[in-house]
């Protein structure tokens, strides 16, 4: 049955496709020669091939040096701190054996490191935070660059982590690669009781042994936290770009259903290798189609406003550019479907159990706003992860279509009754530049906010004057040199509280920012990825106490009111504590970094093209 293309989704995909069309056909190129020039360990010499397989078991030894098995190479974000990550320890063996199982073997290829946003909220290891993506795209190079695979399982499931094994991955983009998640932990304190008690820690009215309490209530467990944070729309993004196990995304660590899914993500692997009929390499899989429904499932669902950073440089590494004004384009056309914590009381396993990503991709698939002729793991057709994973008769999986309706409307609604006509991100544009504003969770009546700035330049002054009760009034925040250049663009998460705080008080508040959120950004309007930064000498180094700013989330205006304001001069940026923590290492990072709308990466010359070039096509 042909699909009927909403005319949008249409008009952007082609925009893109004409808009990256050299620097596709490159990296198609590059992979293709990649296979050409030998495939895997058939370029090896006889001491290359023994140091391979030196330390591997009599079986797996013998079907390596023979050449008759496909070898699978695990690439891990292992570490049992990361409560998200805790569940790999065991999966490298189970992987082996399901492999085995098929006439394969697997190596660890390699570990990647795995940072916790949440351990270094508001810490100075979270100016490591967005950098540790490149590390990690790096690190997953270093691990297949030994050319010793046939295919690749990549074990992440946390913010930069997932985005940083794509970059990496898609740098060997004729492998085929599958994503293994392990699932969130199981519902704890509602998270907006937790969001309650750290408010009212902010404001002084509960002590530090009540906040430690409700966190460890909420946070209680091995697998990801359970909010709709950047973690658990990564896993969103897998499932609808075609790189999981359908229905994988969303099952407890705990739960049997979990081992089944990573054995049948490992024989899977096997499956498409170059030497069968069924050959899936990674670069095709992730094209302007998969990246277009990607954005689709991050609108209809309210997902982190850290994939308008992330998407972009993941498709960068697949030679593919897109930029903001495909997010806005795109979220005019796509309705939220999702109430998940912050953008509703429930968690993701509560979403999990309404329907899910099964019951989403098919209402966005009906409506024509996802393509369905894309390539995937399990095969050509997104409909494949329209579907419900069940148990079979022995220790694998099935799948049945979603039929049925939402099993609560309170959660998950069809396109037919969305929670709102768009999408749940949006471009803001205006003399100060361009940012994103996620409104998914911010109340109608709030969307609108015209007030006098007050700059800040860390967020620790703008807590010591909330703290002096300096900030109650109506007045937008300017904070600023928190950018990539600056300092690594920590997310600015503490923020938050004091902030919702002051709007609890009646006051009109809002947020501007070089800076990053949390990829569960709340309740109050926040423009953030403001670009160009101050650092690099943006409009928000002008901006002084008093100006008014009004930032207006329905017509995407963010603009000021200032006499002379193009003529002031620079602020200066401030003294920033760049070493200690590790953060001197990272100096040849910020220093490389580019803008939040081109990915904010710091691998210069990863595509050629710029968005200077994409100006030239048509928004």
């Amino acid at each position: 049955m042909t699909q009927t293309i909403n005319a949008t989704l249409a008009a952007v995909t082609d925009r893109i496709i004409a808009r990256s069309a050299p620097t596709r056909a490159a990296y198609l190129a590059q992979i293709a020669g990649a296979r050409e020039a030998g495939r895997n360990r058939s370029t090896l010499s006889c001491g290359n091939l023994a140091h391979g397989f030196a330390a591997c078991g009599g079986d797996d030894k013998r079907a390596l040096k023979d050449g008759g098995w496909a070898n699978v190479g695990i690439v891990t974000a292992y570490n049992d701190m990361l409560s998200a990550h805790q569940p790999f320890g065991p999966y490298p063996a189970q992987i082996k054996k399901a492999l085995n199982q098929v006439g394969a073997v697997g190596q660890v290829a390699g570990g990647v490191p795995a940072m916790c946003d949440g351990v270094t909220q508001g810490q100075p290891g979270m100016e490591l935070s967005l950098f540790s993506r490149d590390v990690i795209a790096m690190s997953t190079a270093v691990a297949l660059s030994h050319n010793m695979f046939d295919a690749a399982l990549c074990l992440g499931v946390c913010d930069k982590i997932v985005p940083g094994m794509m970059i990496g991955a898609l740098r060997f983009g004729q492998l085929p690669v599958i994503f293994v998640p392990a699932g969130p932990m199981r519902s704890g304190l509602p998270n907006p009781e937790k969001a309650k008690v750290r408010q009212l820690y902010a404001e002084g009215k509960l002590g530090r042994d009540a906040l430690l309490e409700a966190e460890s209530q909420s946070y209680h467990s091995p697998g990801t936290c359970t909010f709709y944070g950047t973690a658990n729309s990564n896993q969103m993004l897998m499932e609808i770009m075609g790189l999981h196990i359908p229905g994988s995304a969303f099952v407890n660590p705990a739960d049997p259903m979990r081992a089944a899914f990573t054995r049948a993500a490992a024989q899977r692997a096997v499956a498409i290798t170059a030497d069968t009929p069924d050959y899936v390499p990674m670069g095709k899989v992730i094209d302007e189609k998969a990246l277009v429904n990607a954005i689709v499932g991050l609108h209809a669902t309210g997902g982190s406003t850290n994939h308008t950073i992330h998407l972009i440089a993941i498709a960068r590494a697949a030679g593919i550019v897109i930029d903001w004004r495909d997010f806005d384009a795109l979220a005019a056309v796509t309705p939220l479907l999702c109430r998940v914590y912050p953008n509703g009381p429930a968690d993701v396993n509560h979403f999990h159990a309404a329907g899910g990503l099964g019951f989403v991709i098919r209402e966005l698939l009906d409506a024509g706003l996802l393509h369905d002729d894309v390539l995937t793991v399990m095969g050509r057709g997104l409909r494949r992860y329209a579907s419900e994973a069940l148990p079979d008769a022995g220790d694998g999986l099935t799948w049945k279509p979603v039929d049925g309706p939402s099993a609560d409307l309170s959660i998950v609604r069809p396109v037919a009754e969305p929670f709102s006509a768009d999408g749940g991100l949006k471009l803001l544009d205006g003399p100060l530049g361009r940012a994103v504003i996620k409104v998914s969770a911010v109340k109608e009546e709030y969307r609108t906010v015209e007030a006098q700035a007050v700059v800040f330049e860390s967020q620790d002054s703008f807590l010591d004057r909330f703290r002096a009760g300096e900030l109650d009034r109506d007045f937008i925040a300017v904070l600023r040199f928190q950018g990539p250049r600056a300092n690594g663009m920590p997310e600015l998460h503490k923020l938050t509280p004091a902030l919702g705080a002051l709007q609890d008080r009646g006051f009109k508040v809002a947020l501007v920012t070089d800076g990053r959120m949390s990829g569960a950004s709340g309740k109050v309007p926040a423009a953030i990825h403001l670009s160009p930064e101050a650092a690099l000498g943006g409009p928000i180094a002008r901006v002084r106490d008093g100006d008014l700013i009004r930032l207006d989330a329905r017509t995407g205006e963010l603009s000021i009111a200032a006499d002379g304001f193009a003529d002031r001069p620079l602020a200066a940026a401030p003294d920033m504590m760049a070493a200690g923590m590790g953060r001197e290492l990272f100096s040849g990072f910020r220093q490389l970094a580019g803008p939040a709308e081109e990915g904010a990466l710091s691998v210069p010359g990863l595509v050629t093209a710029s968005l200077a070039d994409s100006a030239l096509i048509p928004a």
